[in-house]
């Protein structure tokens, strides 16, 4: 009926049209409007809502620079991009999705705020997003997210909830927010307008890079990796996205060979940004735009965490690295190619260290 080439097509359709339809949101303008004739409309609608979103969000972020080294090409063997979102307001790249999501929101429920539960960089944003919008919000944070996090949420003028470091408690906590204040629910990931804000940062990378053959992305809750491919199919030319994540939190991985949302029976790993989980709305975009994931060790995570601040001379976090870190254990598959990297944050707790 809707002439989509395959199952997966379809799925990837259905959670960006239809689905999305049902999450309480304002709509996606002419997503809705989508004619049933053939899956080209279809590509030409999700296209049109990530320029959408682009525009909307744009006198609000910063256009974050993209970065080379000659000494990390050679480590590798190929050409690397780096989209430095670590210079992003807030410190990383989920003040895009917030802003897109929260600008839409009706005047009613501006009025009575917002609540998220988050580790750290989508509770800065949604703060630094809600503070220059003159909205209130409410964050939920686990007791485990780093200081320097839960001081900026603080400095922006969020009002912080701390909960056990479990994400029952976290959405234990959001419910009675959403509740008491009447404040509405923003998730941190599984929101279409934030995964098409989020992909905003690989529409860049391509817009300045179009020759990629592939973006490498760090995988947590999905939605970076989601809007991400939703970037490469429609900004790129042939660009396939490669995820890496820890194996220390790697339902990602485990969730696309089961081909149903995995959870995490532990998440020991330094990068604290990625212990969530996938969504019902990012997953099947992550099934359809993921090529494959990559995992990596705890060390790698750090050695690559290393490379990144020597080479670049630039502050990421150990999230961040992930993305290299997956690069660099399979580096000899991509030999001779041109490759973007989403270095996603740079907000590190800089009292764990000597200064």
């Amino acid at each position: 009926m809707y002439g989509f080439k395959n199952s997966k097509e379809k799925a990837f359709s259905q959670t960006l049209g239809f689905q999305y339809y049902f999450i309480g949101w304002a709509p996606l303008g002419d997503i809705h409007c989508i004619g049933k004739d053939n899956g080209h409309k279809h590509n030409v609608m999700y296209k049109k809502a990530m320029i959408n979103a682009h525009r909307r969000i744009k006198p609000h972020i910063h256009h974050t620079p993209v970065m080379t080294s000659r000494l990390l090409d050679e480590m590798v063997g190929a050409k690397l991009f780096f989209k430095c979102e670590n210079f992003q307001k807030g410190g990383a790249f989920k003040m895009r999705g917030a802003v897109n999501a929260i600008m839409q929101l009706s005047h009613g429920q501006k009025e009575k705020g917002v609540v998220t539960h988050s580790s750290g960089n989508f509770a800065q944003a949604v703060s630094l997003a809600c503070q220059s919008l003159g909205i209130k919000a409410y964050i939920v944070m686990p007791s485990t997210a780093p200081q320097v996090k839960k001081n900026a949420v603080m400095g922006y003028g969020g009002m912080l909830v701390e909960c056990e470091p479990t994400l029952q408690a976290r959405e234990q906590n959001a419910k009675h927010l959403v509740d008491t204040k009447g404040a509405t629910f923003l998730h941190p990931s599984n929101n279409l307008e934030v995964i098409l804000g989020q992909g905003t940062a690989a529409k860049e990378l391509l817009e300045k890079r179009p020759r990629l053959s592939h973006v490498f992305a760090p995988i947590g809750g999905g939605g970076l990796i989601a809007g991400t491919a939703i970037a490469a199919r429609h900004f790129g030319s042939s660009c396939t996205v490669i995820g890496g994540e820890p194996f220390e939190a790697d339902d990602a991985y485990r969730s696309l060979e089961s081909g149903t949302i995995e959870t995490n029976r532990t998440t020991n790993t330094v990068a604290d940004g990625l212990k969530t989980q996938l969504g019902d709305i990012n997953f099947p975009l992550i099934q359809q735009g993921v090529d494959r994931i990559i995992r990596v060790q705890e060390s790698e995570i750090i050695t690559a965490m290393r490379l990144i601040w020597e080479r670049l001379k630039i502050i990421c976090e150990p999230s961040s690295a992930v993305a290299l870190a997956a690069l660099l254990k399979e580096k000899g598959a991509f030999q001779g190619e041109q490759i973007g990297i989403l270095i996603s944050g740079g907000n590190v707790d800089l009292d764990q260290w000597p200064f």
